[in-house]
């Protein structure tokens, strides 16, 4: 299996001839956050069968990205999101959605993905009419890989999720604070010990920053993957932990 991250929470998996996209931000910028770490995804970023949307913020469900992706791919989506995608994008997009909530299951090519909790808001926006569960999937390829979306830590969440062989993790955030529905460098390195991970990749962090905020709160940009392979080597040095730079690739077994 190939994992590639993008940046941000956009990752590409893939394995058997088989890619998944995940929560694709493909430019330079998201309203009042640039990217401040590596240029913009390349062409190939969007080339994939399918798109995972964790939720539908709108650093997730990116409407500004969809034409960059695969014109024939499926949208996987929260439930409700297809009305939101349509109203934006018109039918093009929305007519492609697969809605699903947790404990749905689908298969995309050779992958078989099942679609499990995430503790976040799932809001567009706190005023929006737009609302949906917050999700994660759960891909069962070799090997088998969690991408966590935004989540914090749940009750549920190794029996929903474990074992699995990788996480991909969201340790920070794109500002000076990280709310509630979020998992810092010590919570991440908790749900990866739940989830029963051999292997862990860490997003949604170091990548997009307010304009106009450099200055503010830095060790909330780039420290957080470095304090959560240090915090994973604390609560389980078994598991191994693979920094990659945005555009990295790595190959997992």
């Amino acid at each position: 299996m190939r994992i590639t991250w993008w940046g941000h929470s956009s990752t590409t998996i893939e394995e058997n001839g088989t890619r998944l996209l995940t929560d694709p931000v493909l430019t330079s910028r998201i309203a009042h956050v640039r990217r401040r770490r590596g240029p913009a995804p390349t062409p190939e970023a969007g080339r994939c069968d399918a798109v995972l949307v964790s939720h539908m913020h709108a650093d997730h469900l990116h409407l500004t990205s969809f034409p960059k992706v695969s014109p024939d791919a499926a949208l996987v989506v929260p439930r409700g999101a297809a009305k939101l995608i349509e109203a934006h994008s018109g039918s093009f997009y929305s007519d492609r959605c697969i809605e699903v909530a947790p404990g749905n299951q689908l298969r995309i090519g050779k992958l078989d993905i099942t679609v499990v909790t995430a503790d976040h808001d799932g809001r567009r926006l706190p005023w929006s009419a737009h609302r949906g569960p917050a999700l994660g999937f759960r891909v069962e390829g070799s090997p088998s890989v969690w991408f966590a979306g935004d989540t914090d830590l749940y009750d549920g969440l190794a029996a929903e999720v474990s074992p699995v062989d990788l996480a991909l993790v969201p340790v920070g955030g794109w500002g000076p604070s990280l709310g509630p529905g979020h998992l810092d460098p010590v919570r991440a390195a908790e749900a990866v010990r739940r989830v029963g991970a051999r292997i862990a990749i860490p997003v949604h962090f170091g990548t997009f920053w307010p304009i106009g905020c450099d200055r503010l709160r830095p060790d909330l940009f780039l420290p957080p993957g470095e304090e959560f392979k240090k915090e994973m080597a604390s609560v389980d040095s078994a598991v191994n932990v693979e920094l990659l730079v945005p555009g990295e690739s790595t190959n997992v077994e």
